[in-house]
């Protein structure tokens, strides 16, 4: 059987793409080029489906949620509020996993950060 190798892009849509790449490379560090390809680190990425009436990803109109892996999730938050996004003030520990804490972009799109255990 042919395989998936990884995760090959994902997009969004925007009211205004410019200002929404400007964000994720701002506040997020996320240095893509002009055609957005981005060379990440390597390291483990998550594939898991949650039943449709969750509200883990903020809006129940939000179908998926990306979630960035981060060296320091409190560095990263702190980051994030210096620059005004919009944090949730909690994070979540889970045992041999890793801790999470979320942020939505200016575009509404609740976005999940991990630092890995």
């Amino acid at each position: 059987m042919e395989r998936v190798l990884g995760i090959g892009g994902y997009f969004l849509r925007a009211t205004d793409p410019t200002a929404l790449s400007a964000w994720y490379r701002d506040c997020l560090g996320l240095d893509a080029d002009e055609h957005g390809l981005w060379r990440q680190e390597t390291g483990p990425t998550v594939f898991a489906t949650f039943e449709s009436g969750t509200d883990y990803f903020g809006s129940r109109d939000q179908r998926t949620m990306l979630n960035f892996r981060v060296r320091d999730l409190d560095a990263m938050l702190a980051q994030l509020r210096a620059k005004g996004a919009d944090v949730a003030e909690e994070t979540q520990d889970m045992e041999g996993v890793g801790r999470f804490g979320w942020v939505t972009d200016p575009e509404g799109n609740r976005i999940e950060l991990w630092q890995p255990a």
